[in-house]
């Protein structure tokens, strides 16, 4: 398996709309995609975070489809998996070179996650994953949930650290140059929640454009990105730079 772990692969997070959004070339991510892909258009498969949001699901497949066509990264289709077609899983995921675990909110899709039993199907998986914001979160072995609705920072029954897909042993938190002024439920997203939450814990801050690419055991940061733990934030790497984790 190649597992590029993004913040978004676009540069800036899906908004459904009639522009087709172009796929992010700094830090080199179409350039290394193109060097894993097949020689071949691929079936690709499309995880959704929302298994009920089918409209949803189905125009990110529209678009995206197209995104990666126009990238010469080529698709025979991107089929969308929610509950529409779940049960059809274990057939689909092997006959996919190519799998996106889309955006959305991290502890809705983790549930749907477990529900399918994807964790051990990917057991067996080979091909190219590619984990877009909430999807890259959800990828870890443990997932850092952070809270991002209303009510949820301030909910002692929220969960925020569950188990997850284990691709990775990497808590991502994405989107920074979005949301690092945040405020949620009274506190400052990451001076008051994600700082206390790093205490034991190590998180990579990446902003749009930045991922991790991991293969054959081997991580790459690529881009820049932060880090926090115990409290602390540090600046790791700046834009266009790849660091060796």
């Amino acid at each position: 398996m190649t597992l590029f772990l993004t913040s978004s692969p676009s540069g800036c997070p899906f908004e459904p709309g009639p522009d087709i959004p172009v796929l992010d070339t700094r830090n080199h991510f179409v350039a290394n995609l193109r060097a894993v892909w097949p020689d071949h258009a691929v079936l690709g498969l499309a995880i959704a975070a929302d298994p009920y949001a089918y409209e949803q699901n189905d125009e990110m497949c529209r678009v995206f489809l197209q995104s990666f066509g126009q990238a010469h990264l080529p698709l025979i289709d991107l089929v969308p998996c929610d509950a529409r077609n779940q049960d059809e899983l274990s057939t689909l995921l092997p006959q996919s070179g190519f799998v996106m675990l889309c955006g959305g909110h991290v502890p809705t899709q983790n549930h749907f996650f477990a529900r399918i039993g994807l964790a051990g199907l990917f057991h067996n998986y080979h091909g190219i994953v590619m984990g877009v914001s909430a999807g890259s979160m959800n990828a870890a072995r443990i997932v850092y949930a952070a809270p991002e609705e209303p009510g949820e920072a301030v909910d002692p029954d929220y969960q925020r650290f569950i188990p997850g897909l284990g691709l990775t042993t990497r808590n991502i938190l994405p989107h920074y140059n979005q949301v690092k002024d945040n405020v949620l439920d009274g506190l400052r997203l990451f001076e008051d929640i994600t700082a206390a939450d790093s205490v034991g814990h190590t998180f990579y801050i990446l902003p749009d454009g930045s991922y991790i690419l991991a293969r054959d055991g081997d991580e790459m940061l690529c881009g820049e990105a932060w880090l926090m733990h115990n409290g602390v934030l540090e600046k790791l790497t700046e834009d266009g730079e790849e660091l060796a984790l």
